[in-house]
């Protein structure tokens, strides 16, 4: 997050010179799922980002030679389901995963959520 936000002058110059200089395309850093989930969701709820600010963020990350982000072709569809749609971006990972897996209907009693391909259980 501090890469990203480069809010706190230590930590994100820290942070970016280990990404920039220790990570390559060769042996990249490593970005989990989860790790992409709680960035989008800090960025929200912290800073205030907007649902265009938070699709940059996405895409910087599954762009950066330096980082892999885990299930990045996934990651990507989400991203794309995000921008088209209103769901928040773990509800359209949520669903993109489940498909991957093969499950043919993700189940949810949020609306939103059932506007990035899952059904509503009613």
């Amino acid at each position: 997050m501090r890469y990203i936000a480069q809010d706190e002058a230590t930590q994100s110059a820290r942070a970016t010179r280990f990404i920039e200089n220790e990570c390559s395309a060769s042996a990249p850093g490593f970005v989990g799922l989860i790790v992409l989930v709680e960035v989008v969701w800090v960025s929200e709820s912290c800073y205030g980002a907007t649902r265009a600010e938070i699709a940059e963020i996405v895409r910087r990350l599954l762009s950066i030679k330096q980082l892999v982000v885990q299930d990045a072709e996934i990651c990507w569809q989400a991203l794309r389901l995000f921008e088209s749609g209103k769901a928040d971006f773990a509800d359209c990972l949520i669903e993109r995963s489940a498909n991957a897996a093969g499950c043919k209907r993700v189940m949810t009693f949020d609306k939103q959520a059932s506007k990035a391909g899952m059904a509503l259980l009613k």
